[in-house]
């Protein structure tokens, strides 16, 4: 069994990195249930007549430009609460999206539907889209419009990773989104056989084709020219109210995502989330191996914790992120120990293979072909080629130290004080001398960490015996 060498900043320094390592999985453990969309749900009851409502005159305007992902459908929320405790005329969302996570467009569907503000969606600008996920959020709203020269359409549901479904999954998944958008169109009085073929038939239409086959309300040119168009319309709440908008000249105030939003939204890509956990494990590694540098653990345990945080955002495979720590523990070993690259060779396929399926869950299905779950390979193969590379000159360089040292002559090894970094019998152990592990025997068992007198030398391999306490370590 091999030990290692403890230093006495290793036992209290360590301290709060593993205090952030327990509230980092505190925080993963806690965070699927707190934000749950069952717990953030309103509860209606429908009103036996209808109610007149007013707003104060003035609209909250959000933009989405990027994909559907958990974070944004909990900015969606927060906007709709703002909206609703400020009494806005309405909630204007500017889209562009090229689809995004089923369950996160759910979430968001379902605030649109249970809201007693006005929900109108604005594909734009002008080249904008509403694809995938886009179409149930667009036909979700109180009020859909579109800009010139946008597209909606083409939501088939596919996988996470891209990968290929069964066709018994794609038949149930398929139908169950067909289902699902063809009731959000029926209670908003839009196209339902329309809606119907953008998922089974990923069929895309122009905003004129769009206006003109009942998919969206109206075109406007420009935000002003969507509020003054929408002017008068009477909208349908929650609870039966009715609500008639009075935008024209509304005073316009937009909402921009909090700092935790925005976080929030970039954790959503895998790449930064692998890259963050990567950094997290290199700098965790550096400050173990050499406690006291301070700055490598504290950036190592933020990267780390918000790669835990990324994990309340996207689905974590846990054989994959297995993988990878064995990747690490493996590439940590090598450096420590002489096995000539099988270590190295074992700890890059790991790494390789954890890397490729970290986020990659068949089970979690996405609408739209632009977004993944999936590391990308373009990140994958420089990561996995760094670590091997980088762990390959490490033991080049301590090979060819202990290949330089018995040319200056074995006497010069002879009678020194050196350090046992591990345990040693008469078949294996390990002492250090000057910066250099030899690969030691004795006839009387050592224990780790204590100090040894070398007796003989014969090559890479040197003879030790025990040496008292108030010896001092020899330097050469």
């Amino acid at each position: 069994m091999i030990r290692f060498r403890r230093s006495k900043f290793f036992k209290y320094r360590s301290l709060p990195f593993a205090l952030c390592f327990l509230v980092g999985l505190l925080m993963t453990v806690a965070g699927p249930a707190m934000g749950s969309p069952e717990s953030r749900a309103e509860k209606t009851t429908p009103a036996p007549e209808p109610v007149e409502t007013k707003g104060n005159g003035e609209v909250l305007l959000v933009s989405l430009d990027g994909t559907v992902n958990p974070g944004s459908a909990d900015f969606f929320r927060y906007a709709l609460e703002r909206a609703t405790a400020g009494s806005y005329e309405a909630l204007v969302i500017q889209l562009d999206t090229p689809g995004g996570l089923v369950d996160s467009t759910r979430d968001i569907v379902q605030g649109f539907l249970n809201s007693t503000t006005p929900v109108v969606v604005y594909v734009a600008p002008q080249g904008a889209r509403a694809g995938s996920a886009g179409v149930m959020i667009t036909l979700a709203a109180h009020v859909a419009a579109m800009a010139p020269s946008t597209n909606i359409g083409a939501a088939h549901p596919v996988a996470g990773g891209g990968q290929e479904m069964d066709e018994t999954m794609t038949a149930k998944i398929t139908n169950d989104t067909a289902a699902w958008i063809e009731g959000i169109a029926e209670q908003r009085g839009r196209n339902k056989e329309w809606a119907v073929k953008a998922v089974r038939d990923s069929e895309s239409i122009t905003s004129t084709d769009a206006l003109k086959t009942n998919v969206i309300d109206l075109i406007a040119e420009n935000l002003d020219d969507l509020l003054a168009k929408i002017d008068g319309r009477k909208v349908t709440l929650a609870e039966g109210k009715v609500h008639t908008l009075a935008t024209d000249g509304a005073k316009v105030v937009h909402l921009q995502p909090s700092f935790k939003h925005t976080v929030l939204m970039r954790l959503a890509d895998p790449n930064i989330g692998y890259m963050l956990m990567i950094v997290g494990f290199l700098g965790i590694y550096t400050e173990f191996s050499h406690p006291g540098l301070i700055v490598p653990g504290v950036v190592g345990a933020i990267c780390f914790l918000l790669f835990l945080m990324s994990t309340q955002v996207l689905p974590i495979n846990l054989v994959g992120m297995l993988l990878i720590v064995v990747a690490m523990v493996l590439f940590f070993l090598e450096t420590q120990t002489s096995t000539f690259g099988i270590l190295t060779a074992g700890g890059a396929l790991a790494l390789l293979l954890g890397s490729l399926f970290l986020y990659d869950v068949p089970e979690k299905v996405v609408d739209s072909p632009d977004f993944s779950l999936s590391v990308s390979w373009a990140l994958v193969i420089p990561v996995t080629a760094g670590f091997t590379l980088f762990v390959t000159a490490v033991m080049f360089l301590v090979v060819k130290v202990q290949r330089a040292r018995p040319s200056t002559g074995h006497e010069t090894l002879i009678g020194a004080i050196a350090l046992a970094a591990t345990a040693i019998d008469d078949r294996h152990g390990q002492v250090k001398y000057d910066g250099v592990r030899w690969t030691a025997r004795s006839r009387t068992p050592i224990p780790a960490d204590a100090k040894v007198r070398i007796t003989a030398s014969t090559g890479s391999t040197v003879t030790v015996e025990p040496a008292g306490d108030d010896e001092e370590l020899t330097i050469a």
